[in-house]
């Protein structure tokens, strides 16, 4: 079981340096999230159509596609955040991460279980916090 924050679930999606790193963590252990990283990951997707032009519409809107069927098909388990939020909100106030990066860490720490992230701070903060990061820059 791992925890997997919406920084490497973006970067597997859009296919950013490192993603192969991210697949192959998905593809050795069951997957699982909060519902709020559907979110964060989307609005990456969007920001690399919309506002960077990186990818055409019709691509974006596979990657979406792609996001919702990673969950149907159970290789990203997805919790619902509210589970998580008074631990988080504990851990952003100790640790000085956002909300939402910390809800990722509650997680974690719920299910003893490694985050994989692509945030180095966020990494440390579980690694204090007694939760394994595995960090792909």
């Amino acid at each position: 079981m791992i925890v997997v924050d919406a920084s490497a679930l973006a970067k597997l999606l859009l296919r950013e340096e490192g993603w192969r790193l991210v697949h192959q963590s998905l593809a050795e252990e069951q997957a699982m999230t909060v519902d709020h990283a559907l979110k964060e990951v989307l609005n990456a997707v969007w920001k690399a159509a919309r506002i960077c032009g990186l990818i055409p519409r019709r691509l974006a809107l596979e990657k979406e596609a792609l996001l919702h069927t990673m969950v149907e098909r159970g290789v990203l388990r997805v919790e619902d955040e509210r589970r998580y939020l008074r631990e988080a909100f504990r851990i952003a106030l100790d640790t000085g991460l956002t909300v939402y990066d910390s809800l990722y860490i509650a997680q974690a720490m719920a299910h003893r279980a490694p985050l994989l992230t692509c945030d180095t701070r966020q990494a440390e903060a579980a690694a204090s916090l007694g939760v394994e990061p595995k960090l792909i820059p």
